[in-house]
């Protein structure tokens, strides 16, 4: 969830492809984000990565207005575990895709943290998005669910 811009989705897990590159939710499902299964879960020490789709042929996806938090904002991620792990945005930057700064997105910072990740920038139909949004933070707290 992500309430200063309204969100709220299922999560499904992804994983890479065979050059390597995260798969993406598919876009049959635009309101639903993926997290790379293959990396910590949100709120484990380490960098976890949730991705979503702007938009799609047919409208706006779940990711619409990512570049629109702002330092500070949160975001939670309710785990498998029943825990809810609450982050808060550091910075949100846009990275053209030939300049894109892997070991900044994808590298550990030794605590715990959470990249969103969406297509950016200028779009054109025969290569797509020119690059990509991405939203540092960190984990504030990990509360478990009262029943």
């Amino acid at each position: 969830a992500v309430p200063a811009i309204f969100i709220e989705a299922p999560v499904t897990g992804l994983g890479l492809d065979k050059k390597g590159h995260l798969g993406a939710p598919p876009m049959s499902r635009p309101r639903e984000v993926g997290w790379y299964s293959d990396g910590p879960s949100p709120g484990e020490k380490g960098t976890s990565l949730i991705v979503g789709h702007r938009d799609t042929e047919t409208g706006p996806a779940i990711f619409l207005n990512l570049n629109a938090l702002h330092k500070g904002d949160k975001v939670t991620v309710t785990r498998a575990d029943k825990q809810t792990a609450v982050f808060s945005v550091d910075a949100v930057e846009t990275y053209t895709k030939d300049k894109f700064p892997d070991d900044k997105v994808y590298g550990s910072t030794g605590r715990p943290e959470l990249r969103l990740m969406t297509c950016g920038g200028r779009f054109n139909k025969k290569d797509g998005y020119a690059s990509n949004v991405v939203v540092f933070a960190h984990l504030t707290s990990l509360k478990k669910q009262k029943v």
